[in-house]
């Protein structure tokens, strides 16, 4: 079952990608799904992951859940690497500084409400899974 459903996933960022975001923002269980492009810290090559996403005023939020693996998705070492990536929010595209946040910020647990509301509970599902943190990564607009 897992593999079907990471099937579909690929599916629908590909749809998403190659449609130029015409198709694909709120395809996947209505949820809204921007695209992050991030470069890769070993291989230098451009990666691409479609993540469902929550706002909290200006920013965008994504929770680098993995699905609840005990392992963070590889986008997460990229853009700790190289905090500055690219997203695209429907047909919309923009330069963005990206900031992982814990437990421990002050702000993660509002946040974290924001996301897991938008996912309908799934995240905490996943936290529960883990025994790891999911980073809530904070988006915002480079300047």
């Amino acid at each position: 079952m897992a593999s079907v459903f990471a099937n579909v996933l690929r599916v629908h960022q590909w749809v998403y990608e190659k449609s130029d975001g015409l198709i694909g923002h709120k395809l996947l269980f209505g949820n809204p799904t921007l695209l992050l492009r991030t470069v890769g810290r070993k291989t230098g090559q451009q990666r691409t992951s479609a993540l469902t996403y929550g706002r909290d005023g200006e920013a965008y939020l994504v929770t680098a859940s993995n699905g609840g693996s005990p392992r963070p998705p590889g986008w997460l070492a990229n853009v700790k690497a190289a905090p500055e990536c690219e997203i695209q929010v429907g047909r919309r595209r923009m330069k963005v500084v990206a900031r992982a946040t814990y437990p421990d910020d002050p702000d993660y647990a509002r946040r974290w409400a924001i996301v897991d509301e938008v996912n309908q509970g799934r995240y905490s599902a996943y936290q529960k899974m883990t025994k790891r943190p999911i980073a809530v990564v904070v988006l915002t607009q480079a300047r």
